[in-house]
């Protein structure tokens, strides 16, 4: 039977070198990634202002130095003027020299904090919206001279306007991940059970929701995540308040979604025992949520960035089943995760094969181990889609073949197989230039060939004889010995069984 794989994106699985798992994700994910920068869904977020609409973000409105300190030196006198000054700042700073010119200012980011924190609201939202500008900056001095600001911003989260708590949220989340020194004060500062009170809080707030969700993607992307971040958040009441999110109800929506999808996605893959979150629903809660999408896309109904949801999905879902035996059977009795599985496959072949190739991945971690789900295949006729689907390279002809491995390993589906056409398919895939591909075609006709005579004798008329024959001066020594050894011990031995029983007696 083939073993339940995890996930490439973790460091010393499955014989990979550090190296090479980083080499693979870039390959895998190419589309993936693009398609979330597209959508600023990683790295820093910036926030237009509300009285900006739609309209481009204003980036020059300071011509040179002398405006950024006058402005400045207007913000240190109190006056009726002080908010709209904080206003025309805020705006100048998303050009990086006005952001470099400012904190270079004495004073500056002290006089911020203490707009931020003084007593008009008016003027406290807009210097969060300078310092949200700040924490949007490439360069690295700005985003730790904004550390003077990151207590105050967390303990806003619990305040009630949306629109504040927002701007706090997506400030500190551009604020963290490229500074170890902002990333360990946050931390100190206690910005885990921050975020957990804050989403408590708004939790029927999909803006803050989304915010919030991104804020703590961007921590569980740090490198050292896995030691100092990813234990306080499964300490912490974030795990059922993400899951809370993934529900396919009249409530859903699609950005939040993503953002505690991804987050989610970066806590199963980080570690060997995913028991809490196996302990908190996840498994079920994803899984309910693939299904309720993969029928969605098999009615045709592809909502614009549905993919950047199925792909955290698709791999929280796949590590979840990777933990442990018990798993499959345990927590899912509903076969519709076969079928959705199915119908994401060969909605995304074509377009975006990475996401077919996830798809027929958690499809082998489901069926590894379960009986259940690859009876479902057979009795819901899923197998023929897949088998038709074994044209396809870039690993998704690979991963559908273990998936039928999968099946076949259980002797009582293997007539079944045969029956659904997959011999002459197998004579297809031994004829691919991949090695892995002919490699498991082999030993699926293995399992095949053990189930009776009858398959064997399907697989000659077939042509297999002199297909197997040519693998005898293959090159690969392991693919050479498995197809003598089918040919020689089955097939040729089945044949002259077949003629001897054939001779009348005299």
């Amino acid at each position: 039977m083939w073993r339940l794989s995890r996930i490439r994106h973790k460091a010393g699985r499955a014989g990979y070198s550090l190296e090479e798992l980083r080499v693979k994700r870039r390959e895998h994910e190419k589309a993936l990634r693009q398609a979330r920068r597209d959508r600023q869904l990683v790295s820093r977020r910036l926030l237009l202002n509300e009285d900006e609409g739609q309209q481009e973000a204003i980036r020059h409105t300071c011509s040179d130095e002398n405006d950024v300190v006058s402005l400045f030196h207007n913000l240190q006198h109190s006056s009726p003027e002080r908010e709209a000054h904080l206003k025309t700042l805020s705006k100048s700073l998303r050009d990086l020299s006005a952001q470099l010119i400012f904190i270079k200012q004495e004073n500056s980011i002290h006089v911020l904090v203490g707009l931020l924190t003084g007593p008009n609201t008016r003027c406290r939202l807009q210097s969060v919206c300078c310092f949200h500008e700040l924490s949007h900056s490439p360069h690295p001095s700005v985003t730790t001279a904004c550390l003077p600001a990151t207590p105050y911003l967390l303990t806003y989260l619990s305040g009630q306007s949306t629109r504040f708590t927002e701007l706090c949220l997506y400030t500190l989340g551009n604020l963290c991940p490229d500074s170890d020194i902002v990333r360990e004060k946050l931390l100190a500062q206690g910005i885990i059970p921050a975020l957990a009170c804050c989403i408590e809080n708004q939790r029927h707030n999909m803006a803050v929701m989304e915010a919030a969700g991104f804020t703590l993607s961007q921590l569980l992307q740090a490198k050292d995540a896995s030691e100092k971040i990813i234990p306080l958040v499964l300490a912490s009441s974030l795990p059922s308040h993400l899951l809370a999110v993934l529900t396919p109800d009249q409530n859903f929506a699609l950005a939040p979604a993503i953002e505690c999808a991804w987050c989610l996605h970066y806590l199963t893959c980080s570690g060997e025992d995913n028991r809490a979150l196996l302990a908190c629903g996840a498994l079920l809660q994803c899984s309910m949520l693939l299904v309720s999408l993969g029928g969605a896309v098999a009615q045709g109904n592809k909502a614009e960035g549905v993919e950047l949801l199925v792909c955290p999905l698709l791999r929280c879902v796949g590590n979840l089943l990777s933990c442990t035996a018990d798993v499959p059977d345990a927590c899912l009795s509903d076969v519709g995760l076969t079928v959705a599985l199915c119908a994401l496959l060969q909605a995304y072949v074509q377009t975006r094969p990475s996401l077919a190739r996830e798809s027929a991945w958690v499809l082998n971690n489901l069926t590894a181990r379960s009986c259940l789900f690859c009876s479902a295949l057979i009795t819901l006729n899923l197998v023929p889609n897949l088998i038709q689907l074994l044209p396809f390279s870039q690993g998704i002809n690979t991963m559908i073949l273990r998936v039928l491995a999968n099946v076949a390993h259980k002797k009582e589906f293997c007539i079944q197989l045969a029956e659904f056409g997959l011999l002459s398919s197998l004579c297809a895939t031994l004829k691919m230039a991949e090695q892995a591909v002919v490699t498991l075609s082999l030993d699926i006709l293995f399992m095949l060939f053990a189930s009776g005579s009858q398959v064997v004798e399907d697989f000659v008329r077939e042509g297999g004889i002199s297909l197997l024959e040519t693998f005898q001066y293959y090159s690969e020594e392991d693919v050479r010995r498995k197809a003598v050894y089918l040919l020689e011990e089955h097939v040729l031995s089945s044949s002259s069984q077949c003629t001897v029983s054939c001779i009348p007696s005299s």
